[in-house]
């Protein structure tokens, strides 16, 4: 039976667990590594069991538990070269770690991985899609400013999906921030917002996708409900029925395990 567990999902802190019973991945150590501890604990998850870590980019809310986690741990942490590279400069992978240069697909353990590049601030930034041994695809897509071709044609047919729904894109406008920091949020390399996660999950929808869990909402201009709303009317207009045609989740702190 797949898992798939939101340990933390937000602009402070991302760590997401996929796996099976016996073995799982890390995609993202965005938070210390006591924390990280403290959930998967709570989840009942054996971290001794992950067979690999995923970067999705070198921002610190994705890497800023990194260090600690590989070195005690020791397993490949995997990303783009150019994420590599810049992590080994920051000091977030220790001496002697397994760096592993994803540019396709590669295998963690019993997992199937394969890695897709979004539309961020970052030299390069990748979605994964894990597939499992049980023939689930699991895809984990945040941190991009738009859904690209690639981006959906990769994300198509997952049977669970953890897709940004950053902003409520009016809070955003009339909130506190810089207008220089709104116009990158607002950018095709800043977030998702809500209302274009509500679309993307429409499409995938229809493609097969049926488990949505909403992810990376900032904590400054979102709410959990506001997410959730956008995305629920959204699928709803289309026909879809809650609960039967899908389930829709938000992804937090220590979210409960979800089994496919």
């Amino acid at each position: 039976m797949a898992r798939f567990c939101s340990l933390y999902s937000s602009s402070s802190g991302n760590s997401t667990y996929i796996g099976m019973a016996e073995e799982g991945v890390l995609v993202d150590v965005g938070v210390s590594l006591k924390r990280l501890e403290e959930a998967a604990e709570f989840q009942g998850i054996d971290l001794s069991s992950v067979k690999g870590v995923f970067i999705t980019h070198e921002h610190s809310d994705h890497v800023k538990g990194l260090k600690p986690f590989l070195t005690k741990y020791k397993v490949p942490v995997y990303s783009s070269a150019s994420t590599l590279e810049q992590l080994c400069l920051n000091g977030n992978i220790p001496c002697g770690a397994e760096c592993i240069d994803m540019d396709s697909q590669e295998s963690a353990g019993n997992i199937l991985v394969k890695t897709f590049n979004t539309s961020h601030d970052t030299p390069v930034s990748r979605g994964y899609s894990f597939y499992l041994p049980d023939e689930r695809k699991i895809s984990v897509c945040t941190d991009l400013g738009y859904v690209s071709d690639e981006v959906l044609e990769n994300i198509r047919k997952s049977d669970l999906i953890l897709l940004e729904s950053n902003h409520d894109i009016n809070m955003l406008r009339y909130g506190s921030y810089p207008m220089h920091l709104k116009q990158r949020i607002l950018s095709d390399r800043g977030h998702l917002s809500n209302e274009a996660c509500a679309e993307t999950a429409v499409t995938l929808l229809s493609g097969g996708t049926t488990r949505f869990v909403l992810g990376h909402l900032s904590k400054e201009n979102n709410t959990p409900d506001k997410a959730y709303a956008e995305t629920f009317e959204k699928l709803d207009m289309s026909g879809a029925r809650i609960n039967i045609d899908y389930t829709l989740t938000v992804a937090g702190d220590k979210n409960k395990m979800i089994r496919l």
